[in-house]
């Protein structure tokens, strides 16, 4: 038995007009969410919705989880950065070096995303989203294919990576040093078990592959707040 990746959730101190900017980079529709907030739909064959969901907490320090936007062409990749900026994006530093082909832009609440060079191999043929690129340990990305039934595609020098069968982006850990943890992440997956799935016995299967239950004192309905071997926080919905 596995889960599905349902959806990447970004906490959002106003999530109706993050969830704008990115339904306009993305050409993605706003829908309303079972779950509070608002959702996109994928127009592809991404395979998950994007949520947005209120929050209190500022952002504090760089994410540990960001986009990588595909190009197939330097024309492209410019008019996608232009796009972006337009929409309310801006130009950010993180250590990049000026030899990189990659342009790293922050969305309008901070959020960082990049948007790859053309010519990339590694991402050739994953779409306009090409990947979901996290800092972590080799140990959470074997965690992950275990939990959602994805195969490795990259498993080299503690660098790992994996893809749905069913195409789409794939998501990628970078290996040490694994970026501290500040925090609770305001970027997690939400996973919902398969269908005619049980969410206990889902969550004691994800516990048994090394995921722990995070208890916050507070009721959450229909959701099993999790975290993963590198304290990354999920969480498991029930099914519908």
């Amino acid at each position: 038995m596995t889960c599905q990746l349902f959806a990447v959730c970004f906490d959002a101190s106003r999530p109706l007009h993050l969830a704008r900017f990115w339904s306009g980079l993305l050409a993605w529709e706003t829908a309303d969410d079972p779950h509070g907030g608002v959702a996109l739909l994928p127009s592809d064959d991404t395979g998950f919705r994007i949520r947005f969901v209120p929050t209190r907490e500022p952002k504090a320090g760089q994410d540990r989880m960001h986009f990588d936007l595909t190009s197939t062409s330097l024309e492209d990749q410019q008019q996608t950065v232009a796009r972006a900026l337009e929409l309310g994006a801006r130009h950010i530093d993180v250590g990049q070096l000026p030899e990189e082909g990659h342009v790293v832009l922050a969305d309008p609440e901070g959020y960082e995303f990049c948007v790859i060079e053309p010519g990339n191999n590694f991402l050739a043929d994953c779409g306009f989203i090409g990947a979901l690129a996290c800092d972590g340990s080799q140990e959470v990305g074997y965690f992950w294919s275990e939990a959602l039934g994805w195969p490795l595609v990259w498993d080299q020098n503690e660098e790992t990576a994996i893809r749905s069968p069913h195409g789409g982006p794939k998501i990628t850990w970078g290996g040490p040093p694994v970026m501290p943890k500040t925090g609770k992440e305001r970027l997690h997956f939400d996973l919902a078990p398969s269908v005619d799935g049980d969410q206990q016995a889902e969550v004691e299967r994800l516990l048994s592959l090394g995921a722990t239950r995070i208890d916050t004192g507070q009721s959450e309905a229909g959701r099993v707040l999790m975290a993963d071997p590198d304290g990354n926080e999920f969480c498991v919905l029930t099914p519908r």
